[in-house]
């Protein structure tokens, strides 16, 4: 089942709509603890800061939003406060295995410049599905009438993706290449966790 079909339902139950949220925080939260370990502790550059500060600015949002559904306040990232748990949590990390390999493969590279480029890559395709995913919540929440609101969220997730695409470019002149390869993998990976979300919630796929 498709994601703008299976937001309705969620928003509509309290309960799933609490869990939703802290799932998001948690993805966030996993986004920006892996934009830190990328860091190079001597170059690590003013976007790259900026970037893992506002998200993790978005975890908390999306965690202090929970209030406003009325449900239950989800205290943790356990998998009982959690959508599809599993996936949840390894998605990113998932995505973060396959483009390394793919750019030890293609590019040869290793060490910092492998982190490097990982994160480029990584962070370009989620900042993609997030100036995708975040407007499919907003429109469902207004339909909804729902207190909560990602709006925010929306317009810094289309400045960090202006922002990545700025950084590919100067890392190589075939980025548009690499960046294709990225968002196939994240393609399928966010394909398979809507399918555990579905699965959650006893929906058809």
């Amino acid at each position: 089942m498709e994601l703008n079909k299976i937001l309705p339902l969620i928003i509509a139950d309290k309960a799933l709509h609490s869990k939703w949220l802290n799932t998001l925080s948690l993805m966030e939260n996993t986004g920006a603890r892996k934009i830190s370990a990328s860091e190079d502790p001597l170059t690590v550059t003013y976007i790259i800061l900026k970037h893992a500060a506002e998200e993790h600015r978005h975890a908390f949002y999306l965690k202090k939003q929970i209030e406003k559904t009325g449900g239950e306040m989800c205290p943790t990232y356990a998998p009982e406060f959690l959508l599809a748990p599993a996936y949840s949590k390894f998605y990113l990390n998932q995505l973060d295995i396959q483009v390394s390999r793919y750019l030890k493969h293609a590019l040869k590279l290793t060490g910092k410049e492998l982190r490097f480029a990982a994160y480029l890559l990584v962070t370009y395709s989620i900042e993609v599905r997030a100036d995708e995913l975040y407007p499919i919540y907003q429109d469902a929440l207004e339909n909804a009438s729902s207190k909560v609101n990602v709006k925010s969220i929306i317009l810094e997730e289309e400045g960090h993706l202006e922002e990545m695409i700025s950084q590919l470019k100067k890392f190589s002149p075939q980025w548009e290449e690499h960046a294709k390869i990225a968002v196939d993998y994240e393609s399928r990976l966010f394909a398979d966790w809507v399918n555990a979300l579905s699965g959650d919630l006893a929906l058809p796929n």
